[in-house]
């Protein structure tokens, strides 16, 4: 009886030390895929400036638009594809909280953050870094790890005794699902272009032509990403190939592209003190990233 309970005990310890090693594990893939992800952010100065110069109006959006793509990417895409709502929330807010930290920590370490700061430079600097670094932390956590190894029991990726049958989440994203992801794609890669100068120098010096030729391309490359070359895993997302499905998913990405890159510059306050005709050509100059990720995050963040 003795040497039944010990086994036990025993066996009691292995599952612990197994928990915490797979906890660690996403927690580590969570910090590297939040800092791989805002690397380029974090040496911005554009986006250091933003930080105290941004009204806190406009920086509550960005936390809450922040969340609610969080919420999403957790939802379809997330590490736990059959978590409850409350899950879902709970993963939402570690994520954001780990951002902070990340955040915090490398500003710190750059020298961007000292005591001799007020508490409102140091929380605006930390919170607009964050926020990217938070949806680089749930994609890093999610899609960084071995999914055989690193998935719960209960099976996300489907019967983990036949890892080749794919779970209900994998075999179906929803249209909205889909949005989701690609503006979570769209925001990660637009997000370190936009702070720059850059985009307001090209926007002010590119001819109309040259403009929509860029336009053409964007629309042209997530063309291709989505229906033409053969990416990774492509054809789970992307059945059917006819024309209708082809110029509509096509035009969805696009328009998902824009309003990520008005969205962000808008955040940035690139927009301000600009006619409209320069604030759409910033828009189409950024949209050529934030296409790629979108399209690309179709695939790549799932």
């Amino acid at each position: 009886m003795s040497s039944e309970a010990n086994k036990n005990r025993h066996k009691t310890q292995q599952e612990m030390v197994r928990s915490l090693t797979k906890s660690s594990q996403q927690y580590f893939r969570g910090v590297v895929g939040g800092v791989m992800f805002s690397l380029p952010l974090l040496y911005t100065m554009e986006v250091w400036w933003a930080g105290f110069s941004i009204d806190p109006l406009r920086m509550f959006l960005y936390v809450l638009a922040t969340f609610s793509l969080l919420l999403g990417y957790n939802r379809y895409a997330g590490l736990r594809r059959d978590a409850s709502p409350l899950e879902v929330v709970i993963d939402s807010v570690e994520e954001m909280g780990l951002g902070i930290i990340v955040a915090a920590a490398f500003l710190w370490l750059l020298g961007r953050i000292t005591a001799e700061m007020t508490f409102n430079e140091i929380a605006g600097k930390v919170i607009v870094e964050a926020m990217t670094v938070a949806i680089g932390v749930a994609v890093g956590t999610a899609q960084l790890g071995d999914n055989n190894n690193s998935q719960p029991d209960t099976g996300m990726h489907g019967d983990q005794n036949n890892p080749g049958i794919p779970s209900p989440a994998e075999k179906h994203i929803d249209f909205w699902g889909q949005v989701v992801i690609a503006l979570c794609g769209a925001v990660l890669f637009a997000a370190n272009v936009a702070p720059t100068e850059e985009v307001i120098v090209i926007a002010t010096q590119i001819t109309s032509e040259r403009l929509l030729a860029l336009a053409l391309v964007s629309i042209i490359f997530g063309a291709v990403i989505l229906f033409y070359s053969n990416f990774m895993d492509a054809e789970k997302f992307t059945r059917s190939y006819s024309l209708f499905t082809i110029v509509s998913g096509t035009i969805v990405t696009y328009a998902i592209a824009l309003v990520a890159s008005a969205s962000i510059l808008w955040f940035f306050g690139r927009f301000d003190g600009l006619s409209p005709i320069i604030n759409l050509a910033e828009t189409v100059v950024l949209a050529l990233p934030a296409t790629l990720g979108a399209s690309a995050g179709r695939i790549l963040l799932q």
